[in-house]
């Protein structure tokens, strides 16, 4: 399948009028497009770092600039990467805007279960591999698996990019340290020796119990293409992880309570799907989602919702650090962090993918032991609000400490370089149950004191 701009949208111009245009079909629609436009907005809104009518159809594009926008083909990661951060925003934000005119982006990419390629982190760090044909098999001969935290994380971009392979690296670094799945190297190299001295005494503090399991299912490795990017179907590609989830519950006895699900980009919306065909299945929710920094979706199925919403289990939070880049600037979780205010980008990043990279690295860096409070955060409907001194509420961690309660959107500063939270030292936890104690134990806790 070859997508064309300007074929999709000459065929979007035929299917409406039954006949071939007179005149340029570009033209054509982008006319229609704007007059559509002018009759139902006549007071568009500009982009703000407001969170007050976001993700408006205001930014039609014009015929000269449709017919200089390259084919889908042609638009790569590393051409996206190439891009200054407003050159990336602007690439994709005209190509959104008409991939929402009359839907000429259909979701028609699905990787076969046996494409898409994942491995179970060990108890030394060594990866065990698996495809999605015979992910419950592997997970079932690991002894002991599930018997504690379980958290799997859906990688949405492939790590062809050296950005994505770093971000990607940090995660399981992180949950590698959290969980105890290997001794403590010290491989942080962003941070200061003196950090990591305190690290590795926190590390020694620990017993050699493992705590947890970390699961990496490699989505984004295959998708070759932005073609394939735009057209994934999300609904598909999510009802196949989540089938698996249901297995993984029944034949390997993990309990849902325990299974954090983490998405990056276009996986954040799969995570959604994955949750939703859970609950389906089941009648049971998984206990967490969380999305890291959700991208926009280009194809939508006709009539029907898809994508991350709260309620797809019982807490679902998002980190949005490209909101007009690759990501969105949707309110899509229970609580929505949006570090230095929805925008195209944050502090130290270079394009648009750096940028949606750095939700991943953000969430990484509250994963290690003792920074699960490095990015407190404060409920605001703008980042103007937010840098006045007018949030409301109650001081709140993104990231792993995050707590369940939390609804609503909230704001928060970021540094250009990591170690990314500011404002507040690391604390010294005992694992990842000083933050986040077992559902069962809590309910159990919860009901006794009663």
């Amino acid at each position: 399948m070859q997508y064309s701009l300007v074929r999709c949208l000459k065929q979007s111009y035929e299917a409406k009028t039954g006949t071939e245009p007179k005149m340029n079909p570009l033209r054509t629609v982008c006319l229609v497009a704007c007059l559509l436009a002018a009759s139902v907005m006549a007071n568009p809104q500009s982009r703000s770092n407001s969170l007050n009518g976001v993700d408006q159809p205001s930014n039609w594009v014009s015929p000269r600039e449709i017919e200089e926008l390259p084919s889908l083909k042609q638009v790569t990661l590393n051409k996206l990467q190439e891009m200054s951060l407003e050159e990336g925003a602007s690439l994709l934000d005209k190509l959104y805007h008409l991939s929402q005119f009359n839907g000429v982006f259909k979701p028609e990419y699905t990787p076969e279960p046996s494409q898409v390629r994942g491995y179970i982190v060990g108890e030394n760090g060594q990866k065990i591999q698996f495809n999605l044909n015979n992910f419950v098999q592997t997970v079932k001969r690991q002894q002991n698996f599930g018997d504690d935290e379980v958290t799997i994380f859906i990688q949405g971009l492939p790590q062809r990019s050296s950005q994505v392979q770093k971000a990607t690296r940090k995660l399981v670094q992180a949950y590698q340290q959290r969980y105890n799945l290997q001794p403590y190297p010290g491989t942080d190299s962003d941070s200061s020796e003196e950090q990591q001295q305190q690290r590795r005494k926190q590390n020694d503090d620990q017993d050699d119990t493992k705590t947890g399991d970390l699961i990496v299912i490699q989505l984004g490795d295959a998708i070759e293409n932005f073609e394939q990017y735009a057209t994934l179907n999300i609904e598909r590609i999510g009802e196949i992880i989540g089938n698996r989830l249901v297995e993984l519950t029944n034949t390997v006895n993990v309990p849902q309570e325990i299974i954090h699900l983490i998405g990056s980009g276009p996986a954040a919306h799969v995570a959604g799907v994955a949750g939703r065909q859970f609950t389906r299945q089941t009648g049971h929710k998984l206990r967490r989602i969380t999305a890291l920094d959700p991208s926009k979706i280009y194809g939508k199925p006709e009539e029907k919702l898809t994508g991350l919403a709260r309620g797809d289990a019982d807490f679902v939070d998002a980190i949005h650090t490209s909101a007009y880049g690759m990501g969105t600037s949707e309110r899509l979780a229970n609580v929505d962090f949006y570090p230095n205010g929805p925008g195209t980008g944050v502090p130290g990043a270079d394009n648009v993918v750096e940028a949606a990279m750095r939700a991943t690295r953000y969430f990484a860096e509250s994963v290690r032991p003792g920074n699960e409070r490095n990015f407190p955060s404060v409920a605001a409907s703008s980042y103007k609000e937010y840098k006045q001194n007018k949030g409301y509420g109650k001081r709140a961690y993104m990231g792993i400490a995050t707590d369940f309660d939390l609804e609503g959107d909230y704001m928060l500063q970021v540094n250009s370089k990591s170690p990314f939270g500011r404002s507040t030292p690391a604390q010294t936890q005992s694992g990842y149950h000083a933050v986040h104690q077992p559902w069962r134990q809590s309910s159990s806790q919860a009901s006794r004191r009663q």
